[in-house]
């Protein structure tokens, strides 16, 4: 099954990616064969992955999971959802100062 999925890496960064099997993906993070970002980063955690039922789907989660915020990001790991829906709103309060 494709998954959507975050790691916490030792400098406290966080990376998103998308799989379609997360443990062979996550052992690749784990030796420094997945991603030249995390190679640098070593150890990783895994602090959240999401199951989908296609890669596109997967893919397009990853996507729109990158151009979050950390605090929304770490947010969603954490399964808080009213952190996660303040954290929406901020963003889009932000956006709109920022036009208007």
């Amino acid at each position: 099954m494709p998954y959507t999925y975050m790691l916490r890496c030792a400098d406290d960064s966080l990376y998103v990616g998308s799989t379609v099997d997360l443990e062979t993906r996550l052992a690749q993070h784990s030796v420094g064969t997945a991603s030249a970002y995390t190679r640098r980063r070593l150890p990783v955690v895994l602090i959240w992955s999401e199951e989908h039922q296609r890669v596109d789907d997967a893919f397009r989660r990853e996507k729109q999971i990158q151009n979050w915020s950390r605090a929304k990001r770490l947010a969603l790991a954490r399964g808080d959802t009213a952190a996660l829906r303040a954290a929406a709103r901020s963003s889009r309060d932000a956006t709109s100062a920022a036009v208007g």
